[in-house]
């Protein structure tokens, strides 16, 4: 049973027991009076103890005295003088007598009559009753009003209840509107403080795991070299652009990091993440005006802007500052080139593929116009070939003029008995003398047909560069593309050409990508043949990329294996990458392959590659490319 049931329970037996106890005393009051009454009556009808008359002449006389309820006079020989008034049983409106159950009645002999009345109780009752429904009235009307006042008590004691449940029950929701204190006053009040803290301690808990939650979600998607945000990020980014119905507009910068490849390979990784920092800097400088404040690292060597709300011809501006911030880099850490930019509109419903398209072909467009430049591309349409054809014209133009510089990476043999060479690293020029990335000089030949004459222009360059200077000494590693090497017309070429040069081609060692020469094992083994037909050899570099097999070793017959950078790196603490080396080496050695470790930055990745009897060590490590000779 509830407090408030249980409450009304007490309410209706004490007041019952008060009207039951004012009853009690006013039906004893009662009492007593009719006593009073009927003692009174019994000695007045004393004085008519010797009536003689008839019962309706003593009816009159004493109904002058009192009043009678019933009155009967039987005289006992003559009937005529007998005379009955009234009745015994009670009037039905006479609702005093049945609340207070008292009988006036009096039997007695008077004369030769017998006379039996009943006295009427009004005279006896009405103050008694008037007393007893006075109060009963006040009483019950004081019950009526505490239960509406207990009623209106409950009510608003429930709405505070009400109120304190359903903020409970939206704590959940995470809502935490501020609390009306006011709701809890008296014993209520601990409910409200206790609210009030456990508001306060889950709000601050929530925001705490909030914190954590975003600084992980953070971490996720944070590049760590460049602290930009990471591919996936940026593809949602796009997948959001082109979702929108909500008007907007902006342009798109992507920015590629030029000589990353170049960086890795003549000054090691460290230098690389290095190099990718300072570029993230400076791309943090030049649009930190422009409310900037989410960058993408896309790729390894790719970064993108999003500036909403700016035409192409006010986000020049921010290709100038960034301009100027990468002419200060290159300036300050003596580098030709640091990164080239290209900028193109977008809008809501953007296409994601054909704005990265249009976007990359600013950016391939920048990267023929000379060191830390940028494009401006507004939209697809007779434009799209236009980075094609300046690369074309590019590299038509440094094939054509011979714009090679070299530079040169020894090889360290691991015993004397192992005869290795110094790989030769190539680097390409524009028209007017600038530097051009070349990992994407290579990549756009080998898109547009040009790599047979690239190719066939490095290696004339490699035999004019030997020939001219005879105080080079020793092997030289040159690399060419797999594709190249793969084309019989290439092949017939080189061996004419080295046959004319045998001296030289003694000297030379050809560097191929694995990926590239087991696309197919025919070609590849007739390279090889060729190869070793005029005096010269073969070495397949990023070994272990690919999908390595017995068969490729048995069929091929390569002379050198360069085993690809990603397996030098921390290997005194990789055990997979200590079982692939030593696997290789061992299946090298029974068929008389010479395996060289890549990308070697640090003394113990050293100490553990010679343990693994490794025939050569290449690598920052080991020694920094110098360059070679100048431009002849």
């Amino acid at each position: 049973m509830g407090l408030s049931k249980s409450f009304q329970m007490v309410l209706f037996i004490v007041f019952g027991l008060l009207i039951f106890r004012i009853y009690t005393v006013e039906n004893n009051e009662v009492l007593e009076q009719g006593q009073i009454a009927q003692e009174h009556y019994q000695q007045y009808v004393q004085t008519y103890r010797h009536w003689a008359g008839s019962g309706e002449a003593l009816y009159k006389k004493m109904a002058e005295d009192f009043t009678f309820q019933f009155f009967q006079f039987i005289h006992n020989t003559d009937s005529n003088l007998n005379y009955t008034h009234g009745s015994l049983k009670r009037p039905i409106d006479d609702f005093p007598s049945k609340i207070f159950n008292i009988q006036l009645g009096h039997i007695q002999t008077v004369g030769d009559a017998r006379l039996q009345v009943r006295l009427d109780t009004a005279s006896v009752l009405s103050s008694s009753f008037a007393d007893l429904e006075q109060t009963a009235i006040l009483l019950i009307g004081a019950y009526l009003l505490l239960m509406v006042l207990f009623a209106l008590l409950v009510k608003l004691h429930r709405s505070r209840i009400k109120y304190a449940a359903e903020y409970i029950n939206h704590i959940p929701e995470l809502s935490f509107l501020a609390l009306e204190r006011s709701r809890f006053p008296g014993v209520l009040r601990p409910l409200g403080n206790e609210l009030e803290v456990c508001r306060s301690q889950l709000k601050l808990s929530l925001d705490r795991v909030r914190k954590e939650n975003e600084q992980l979600t953070k971490a996720a998607y944070q590049d760590p070299v460049s602290g930009f945000s990471t591919r996936q990020r940026f593809t949602q980014h796009l997948e959001t652009l082109n979702k929108s119905e909500k008007q907007q507009y902006g342009v798109l910068i992507m920015i590629k990091a030029a000589e990353l490849a170049s960086i890795n390979q003549l000054h090691g990784r460290a230098a690389g993440d290095d190099y990718l920092a300072k570029l993230a800097t400076c791309i943090r400088k030049s649009v930190a005006s422009f409310g900037v404040t989410e960058c993408f690292r896309v790729s390894s060597g790719d970064f993108a802007v999003f500036i909403d709300s700016i035409t192409l011809k006010e986000g020049e501006k921010c290709l100038e500052q960034l301009k100027v911030q990468l002419d200060e880099y290159a300036q300050s850490a003596r580098s030709d080139s640091i990164a080239h930019a290209g900028m193109v509109p977008y809008k809501e419903g953007s296409e994601p593929l054909a704005l990265m398209a249009l976007a990359d072909t600013a950016v391939s467009v920048a990267q023929t116009l000379g060191p830390n430049r940028y494009y401006q591309l507004e939209k697809l349409s007779g434009d799209e070939q236009h980075g094609d054809d300046h690369w074309k014209l590019t590299i038509n133009d440094l094939i054509k003029h011979r714009s090679i510089h070299f530079y040169q990476q020894p090889i360290q043999p691991c015993n004397n008995q192992t005869d290795v060479y110094r790989e030769l690293l190539a680097r390409f020029t524009n028209a007017d003398g600038k530097y051009l990335p070349t990992t994407t000089v290579i990549a756009m030949a080998e898109r547009y047909g040009l790599n047979v004459e690239l190719d066939q222009m490095i290696v004339i360059q490699t035999i004019k560069v030997l020939s001219q200077n005879p105080n080079l000494t020793g092997n030289m590693g040159v690399n060419i593309s797999a594709s190249s090497a793969l084309q019989d017309n290439f092949i017939s070429w080189l061996k004419d050409l080295l046959s004319k040069h045998r001296q030289i081609a003694s000297r030379l060692v050809f560097e191929l990508n694995e990926a590239g020469m087991q696309a197919n094992l025919l070609s590849s083994r007739q390279f090889v043949s060729q190869m070793h037909k005029v005096g010269a050899k073969v070495a397949i570099e990023r070994f272990g990329l690919g999908f390595t097999s017995f068969k490729f070793f048995r069929e091929v017959r390569p002379d050198f294996i360069k085993l690809d950078s990603s397996y030098s790196d921390n290997i005194e603490q990789d055990n997979n990458n200590k079982f692939f080396v030593r696997m290789i080496v061992d299946i090298a050695k029974r068929i008389s392959i010479r395996v060289i470790a890549t990308g070697v930055e640090k003394q113990d990745e050293k100490l553990t590659l010679e343990k693994l009897l490794v025939d050569g060590l290449q690598g920052y490590y080991i020694a920094k490319p110098e360059v070679l000779v100048k431009k002849q």
